[in-house]
């Protein structure tokens, strides 16, 4: 059974071609910069990387030259695309409505669609790679696995916002979360390398990259996390801002005249480091400027933002009543190894503790705390990719 993987992000398209008889990596990929004149594939197979540079307006014109990689001529992984069994796609929020994985039909779109509001980077962008698929490979199934779903298990009190409650009743305005699968995924394998079961440990995990959200999971489920009703939540992220005191959104719609649109517009694109530094919106970059005496802004910027995480951690060892592990995972986890050392540093009075020549790694998997640390932190390379592979082959087996 070979399961092709797609997660439409709001200008990217990543894919991973995976062989689930024994869940071996065949081809993965990026496409960035969907919707430009630059955009470009890479595409991976072994150790072989394959750059394709193209304009593409669209996911659809993306995930076609994807298809066309995987069954390349010199370095295609198929021969034909009736080799693919199914397709698991990434979707991003999914509501009241979905609370787990499942088999995707008209039914399923139309009721996924009407949340995208609460996703509009990415919603929108998911249903247009489902309605590629749909093309490009009729009849083949499809399973939606929601980001949104590994959250369902939170409480009440901490998924509730302190507004009027009929808001929640007739419109399903509370905290929802993301990043589920990956979550899930380092939460699962730090309990492995860690030696005891899931059941006994009490984890906080960072899913530090373009979007990134904290999680507090308590026996192996999630009980808090920071992104809230939308992605958009929490943390300050590259271009999002995260939370904010609601009246700086009131503030600027009066004062700029902006419709609630173009305010969701400069929140989600405009903001978070990108804004309050005017860099590109590129982490490594605003990293490398934050070490430079002429860059003031991109040094308040990333110790906003590792200080900013630092305090979520704190406050979710609360919510668990204790903490065993701490996790870092996605793009800026498990590659920068100055913004790990930073966060931990803002933790060491509470018993977290790195060995600086152990943190010095990029993407593997691997513990880096000190011998006299209380609290044992790890490096978790994500799989998000696998998770969504394994629920799109229990669910087509089913």
């Amino acid at each position: 059974m070979k399961i092709l993987v797609i997660n439409c992000g709001s200008s990217s398209l990543k894919y991973q071609l995976i062989d689930m008889e024994n869940e071996s990596l065949l081809a993965k990929g990026n496409f960035e910069r969907i919707g430009e004149e630059s955009a470009f594939v890479t595409h991976k197979v072994g150790g072989e990387k394959y750059v394709t540079k193209k304009p593409t307006m669209n996911h659809e014109e993306a995930l076609n030259i994807v298809l066309g990689e995987l069954t390349h001529k010199d370095y295609g992984v198929i021969k034909d695309l009736s080799e693919i069994t199914a397709v698991g796609h990434r979707l991003v929020h999914g509501g009241e409505i979905f609370k787990e994985s499942v088999l995707i039909d008209e039914d399923v779109i139309e009721k996924y669609n009407s949340c995208a509001s609460l996703a509009p980077l990415h919603n929108p962008a998911t249903i247009i790679g489902i309605r590629a698929c749909q093309k490009a490979m009729p009849g083949v199934p499809m399973v939606g696995v929601f980001d949104t779903a590994f959250h369902q298990t939170m409480p009440k009190e901490n998924y509730l916002y302190p507004i009027p409650y009929e808001y929640y009743e007739k419109y399903g305005i509370r905290k929802y979360g993301f990043h589920g699968t990956s979550h899930q995924f380092v939460s699962k394998l730090c309990a492995e390398m860690y030696g005891k079961p899931i059941e006994e440990l009490k984890i906080v995990t960072c899913h530090l990259g373009q979007g990134a959200s904290i999680c507090a999971i308590d026996g192996g489920k999630s009980i808090d996390t920071s992104m809230g009703l939308s992605p958009l939540g929490g943390i300050a992220m590259v271009t999002r801002s995260g939370d904010l005191d609601p009246s700086v959104v009131t503030e600027i719609m009066e004062r700029e005249n902006l419709t609630a649109k173009e305010v969701n517009t400069i929140l989600n694109k405009k903001s978070g480091l990108y804004g309050m530094t005017g860099l590109n919106p590129d982490f490594r970059e605003i990293e490398l400027a934050s070490y430079e005496p002429d860059k003031p802004k991109a040094t308040v910027a990333i110790e906003l933002f590792t200080k900013t995480i630092a305090q979520f951690v704190a406050k979710y060892a609360v919510s668990l009543k204790g903490l065993d592990a701490l996790v870092f995972t996605g793009g800026i986890g498990e590659n920068q190894i100055n913004i790990r050392k930073k966060i931990c540093e803002n933790l060491e009075w509470m018993g977290v503790k790195i060995d600086l020549d152990k943190n010095n790694v990029r993407s593997e998997q691997v513990e880096i705390s000190s011998k006299d640390a209380t609290i044992r932190t790890f490096v978790i390379p994500t799989n998000e990719e696998l998770v969504i592979a394994r629920d799109t082959k229990r669910i087509v087996n089913k």
